[in-house]
């Protein structure tokens, strides 16, 4: 029998660098939850803007221009439901942080696009199929 998980209020998305995969995560689940969920994101570092999330975001509606890439001290806020980390180095993190507070911790493994070679369309299709799994877990989770 598969474990309840309640719906979070809620939710901080962290991944490496705060330049893709968390941003991403962040700006879906704002178009999806836009009054339902508090949404954040966060890099174990700061990182530089990606125009390649800007172009895959925008063809969902999504702006992203406003996005600065933070770190989790840049972000000084607590009290998640839930944190969702998108990376490995960011779920390390995030546990250690996490080690004497009531919060949810969630690793999802996501692949990082920045790594993808190929023709601009190539490149595009790696950050499109990120996009698109991280939609597909945010629904599911919020089911």
């Amino acid at each position: 029998m598969a474990e309840f998980m309640s719906r979070p209020s809620s939710i901080l998305f962290i991944c490496r660098m705060n330049a893709v995969r968390s941003p991403m995560a962040e700006g879906l689940t704002k178009l999806l939850y836009p009054k339902q969920v508090y949404t954040r994101s966060c890099g174990v570092f700061a990182g530089e803007r990606d125009p390649f999330v800007d172009s895959v975001m925008d063809e969902l509606g999504m702006d992203l221009s406003n996005h600065h890439p933070k770190t989790f001290e840049d972000l000084a806020e607590e009290g998640f439901d839930l944190i969702v980390t998108l990376a490995p180095e960011a779920h390390h993190m995030a546990l250690e942080l996490t080690r004497t507070q009531h919060v949810d911790v969630e690793y999802w493994p996501t692949i990082d696009p920045t790594v993808a070679t190929g023709s601009r369309a190539q490149i595009m299709d790696a950050y499109r199929a990120v996009r698109d799994t991280l939609k597909r877990k945010i629904e599911q989770r919020m089911q």
